[in-house]
Formats: structure tokens, C-alpha cells, sequence
């Protein structure tokens, strides 16, 4: 009989260590999971703040694209007026070919903590 109460009491600590166990394990997931979905926060924040500075830059250049225009369509004017030869650029279509677009050969930096969050 006081063999079996010890082993009752043995199986009720192992159990409770068990249930210890667990309930830890549950608390440091959780923390897990809040931190992940901090970062996915953040990220998506950073997504957002990217795609609105891209919109901004597309915006741009169109808006230099049909200043551009303008532009040569006053050095042909003058051409034609004063019989004069002038160099008029070509405008690219940066919808038809947008990796050809005219800019200067200067790589692109990236640092690591641009990828972190």
C-alpha cells in the first residue's frame, strides 16, 4: 500500500513536471510567434513605404518623359525654322523596353541591414 501511494506520488510529479514543461514550451512559442509577427509587420510596412516611393519615381519620369517631349518638339521647330542641324534624342519608351532605360553605369548598393527587420 505505502509502495503504491509512492508511486501514485511519483506519477503526480511527473505529471506535473510534464504539464511545467508544456506550459513553458506554450510561453516561449507564443513569444516566438509575436516576434515573427512583429517582423512580418515590419516588413510589410517597409513593402508599403517602397512601393509608394516607386510610384513617386514612376510618376516622375513620365512627367520628365513628356517634358522631354516638349522639349524636342521646340528643337525641331527650331531646326526647321532656322535650317540649323541639331542633335534631338531619342525619347525611350521605358514601357516597352523598361530594362533599356537611359541611366548612368553605377552599381547598385545594398547593405545587409536592408533585409532585416
Amino acid at each position: 500500500m505505502i509502495s503504491n501511494r509512492e508511486s501514485a506520488r511519483r506519477s503526480r510529479m511527473r505529471k506535473q513536471k510534464q504539464m511545467g514543461d508544456l506550459v513553458n514550451e506554450v510561453s516561449k512559442l507564443q513569444n516566438e510567434n509575436n516576434q515573427l509577427m512583429q517582423g512580418i509587420n515590419v516588413g510589410q510596412q517597409r513593402r508599403m513605404a517602397m512601393e509608394s516611393a516607386n510610384n513617386v519615381l514612376r510618376a516622375q519620369a513620365v512627367e520628365l518623359t513628356e517634358r522631354l517631349r516638349s522639349l524636342n518638339s521646340v528643337l525641331q521647330i527650331v531646326e526647321d525654322v532656322s535650317g540649323l542641324s541639331m542633335e534631338i534624342p531619342e525619347i525611350p519608351d521605358p514601357l516597352l523596353k523598361p530594362w533599356q532605360l537611359p541611366c548612368s553605369v553605377m552599381p547598385i548598393m545594398a547593405s545587409a541591414d536592408m533585409f532585416q527587420y
